[in-house]
Order: structure tokens, then C-alpha cells, then sequence
């Protein structure tokens, strides 16, 4: 296992641009997140190096490994701990060539254990899993069941569940083998991201 992933926890994954941006992130950081992926879709590059370098900062002050989504190049050049790469977004080998050898690798598997079992094989850090339910932020993704992240268990690597992921469905995503929650909107959505954070951290200190 990564050095950094033995933590396990809220994985909580920003939501910019806002105007609160980098206050809304260092509530969750307060709040307990144990992850932290900077996800943004714009085009607006100066504005991305601005908050990933922000953001790389505001993580190393909280000990909380800081994960760029998709983007290589801005996660070599901001210094991130890492990246998560989807379906489309190259593949482990070239992250891993490009970042070195210390660097985090999470990957997206959906609702494949085929795809996870191969993408552990070539090296990935973590296994990500979901849809588990409606997500706002796709609410066309593909849908997972618990019972494929007892399946993933004997890959031994930690696992990671998204989709509309709530501190209420949570317990039941933790007892089927869930490292880490991935939550966008249950953390940034609400009024006090600090306490939503809380929540989800919860689970893992019972």
C-alpha cells in the first residue's frame, strides 16, 4: 500500500470555481478530510494553476495528500502527491513515468472488477467505484453495487467509493469495504462544508 493511503477517510473532491473556493476546501480540511482531489473542467488554465498550487499548500499545512484529477502535466507542475486518471486520461505507466515513482496513481473502475483487477496489475495506488447512487455531478454515470467492492477486497489495494455517496447510504458503502468516501457535493453543497466533512469522517472513527 502507498505510504500516504493508510489513512483512511473522507476523500473529499473540490467543486470550483466559487468565489469561496479555497475557504469552502480548508473547511473540509478542518472538517477531517483524509484526501483531497482538485476536479476542475474548465478551460480557464491560469486559474487551475492558481488553485492547484493553493490548494498543494493548503494540504501540506493539514498532512492530507493532495490528488489532481485527468491532469498530469498541472500535477507534475504544481507538485501534487498525485493524480486520478479515468478511462480517458492516459494510461498508468505514462502518469507514472511523468510523476515518479513516490507519485499516487488512482484510477477509475466503474462498475468493472475486470477493469480493476487489470489496472491494479499495471500499478494503481487506489481502485475507484461508482456510481453507487444518483449523483448530481453525473447523473448519467454507470452504477455499482456494494458487493463489487467485497469482490475487489483480494486485490489489496484501498478502495474508493463515489456517487452520490450521503452520510446517510455511507455505513453501508464502509461495511462492504470502502477506504475512502468520494464526495463532492455532500461536502461542498451544504452551508458549513467544516461539519459536512465531520460527518463523513465519522464513519471511520466508530
Amino acid at each position: 500500500m502507498h505510504p500516504l493511503l493508510t489513512r483512511r477517510g473522507l476523500y473529499a473532491i473540490s467543486d470550483g470555481p466559487r468565489p469561496d473556493f479555497l475557504a469552502a476546501v480548508e473547511a473540509a480540511l478542518r472538517g477531517g478530510a483524509a484526501l483531497l482531489q482538485y476536479r476542475d473542467k474548465t478551460a480557464d488554465s491560469a486559474r487551475r494553476a492558481f488553485e492547484a498550487r493553493a490548494l498543494r499548500e493548503l494540504c501540506a499545512r493539514h498532512e492530507v495528500p493532495f490528488i489532481v484529477n485527468d491532469d498530469v502535466d498541472l500535477a507534475l507542475a504544481v507538485g501534487a502527491d498525485g493524480v486520478h486518471l479515468g478511462e480517458d486520461d492516459g494510461d498508468i505507466a505514462a502518469a507514472r513515468a511523468r510523476l515518479g515513482a513516490e507519485a499516487i496513481i488512482g484510477v477509475s473502475c466503474y462498475d468493472s472488477l475486470a477493469r480493476a483487477r487489470q489496472l491494479a496489475a499495471a500499478g494503481a495506488d487506489y481502485l475507484a467505484f461508482g456510481a453507487f447512487f444518483a449523483s448530481p455531478t453525473k447523473p448519467n454515470a454507470r452504477r455499482a453495487t456494494p458487493d463489487l467492492l467485497r469482490a475487489a477486497k483480494p486485490l489489496d489495494l484501498p478502495l474508493v467509493a463515489i456517487g452520490g455517496i450521503t452520510p446517510d447510504n455511507a455505513p453501508a458503502l464502509v461495511e462492504a469495504g470502502a477506504d475512502f468516501l468520494a464526495v463532492i457535493s455532500g461536502v461542498f453543497a451544504p452551508a458549513d462544508p467544516e461539519a459536512a466533512a465531520r460527518r463523513y469522517a465519522a464513519m471511520y472513527t466508530k
